[in-house]
């Protein structure tokens, strides 16, 4: 059998957008209060004024209101940098890198309902100020965004530890299962050659 025979044999279905699993109005007000606190966490954490805080351009969006484009299937969340320009204020317009973290609600919930100790809030916490702390970090010209795969598993381990260092400076119910569950993936990812 030639690889090409293979591969046509080998299709993965994917789910389109409208037929993946997306959080209800009440999983999405969850979702609001983490994102309030993750905010404060990290800023915190950062030494950030609300002003500094407010220069870091960025939005929080559900799989609801993403592109297709937006969407990926296995991480909980994702960063994308966009080019913003602000209009009106002269001639030359002014460009300024802006973020989107694209939740993703089906890997999200999945997760949740494979494992019964996983709550929510929690778990939306983490993968929050996981992705903040990126754009941080991203804004701030301590991690390229552009980055080469080897490069990107180093700052993977390193946000991943940054986000357990802030969460374990608060009590949170279901938090501890929520740190379990991640402390098993950065065991995972340090047996990666960085």
């Amino acid at each position: 059998m030639q690889s090409s025979e293979l591969a046509s044999k080998a299709t993965v279905t994917i789910p389109t957008m409208d037929k993946l699993e997306t959080l209800s109005s009440d999983q999405v007000k969850v979702v609001n209060q983490a994102a309030a606190f993750s905010e404060e966490l990290v800023s915190d954490a950062y030494k950030m004024s609300a002003s500094q805080w407010l220069n870091s351009r960025y939005d929080i969006k559900t799989l609801a209101d993403l592109k297709p484009e937006e969407i990926v299937h296995g991480p909980f969340a994702q960063v994308i940098r966009y080019e913003g320009r602000r209009l009106n204020e002269s001639l030359t317009p002014s460009t300024f890198d802006f973020y989107k973290i694209c939740l993703q609600d089906h890997s999200i919930l999945s997760v949740i309902r494979k494992n019964s100790g996983i709550q929510l809030y929690p778990f939306v916490l983490y993968i929050i100020i996981h992705e903040l702390i990126h754009i941080v970090r991203f804004s701030s010209f301590l991690q390229n965004f552009e980055a080469n795969p080897k490069e990107m598993m180093a700052e993977e381990a390193r946000v991943h530890k940054k986000t357990h260092d802030i969460l374990q400076t608060i009590q949170l119910e279901g938090l501890p299962e929520v740190l379990g569950y991640y402390n098993n993936w950065l065991i995972s990812i340090e047996k990666i050659e960085i």
